[in-house]
Order: structure tokens, then sequence, then C-alpha cells
């Protein structure tokens, strides 16, 4: 078996990808909601960093959009130009 990691040894990956194989559907889909949280959490920090701690809600929430959303559905669901008001 090839290493999926450069920095991990190959009996430890064996492990983890062995546990990964016992897990039942429901067990994946909540690691996935843990990371996707995580990743959100991450992206409103940043988000705060880049404008204050201080912007309304809306105004996050369309930031955070932002980061997901092309352009063009931006523009037409929040009337907001990610090019001219950043993310």
């Amino acid at each position: 078996m090839k290493p999926q990691s450069a920095d991990t040894p190959l009996d430890v990956e064996e492990i983890v990808l062995e546990r990964y194989r016992q897990m039942t559907p429901q067990e994946k889909i909540a690691i996935l909601q843990g990371l996707n949280r995580t990743a959100m959490l991450m992206a409103l920090a940043g988000i705060q960093m880049r404008h204050g701690k201080d912007l309304p809600e809306r105004e996050l929430q369309i930031r955070l959009a932002a980061l997901w959303l092309d352009r063009e559905t931006m523009i037409k669901v929040y009337c907001w130009d990610p090019e001219v008001e950043g993310y």
C-alpha cells in the first residue's frame, strides 16, 4: 500500500484506514459535519480579523457566503459584489 501522507508512518495510517472502514455512515457524516463547522468557524474568524469584530451579523453572514458562492449568485441573491465589497 502506498502511504497517503508523507509524515504518517504506514502502520499508523493502516490503523486509521481500518477504523474508517469500520465506521457507520452516520459516524462518517458526523465527522464531516464537525469538519465543516470547524471550517466555517475559521472562515468567520478570518472575516472578523480582516473587517473587525463589530460587523453587523448580516454583513458577517454575507461575507461568509461570498467565500462559498460565485460572484453572479452573490450579486443576484444578496446584491453584494465580492469584487467590490470584498470577502
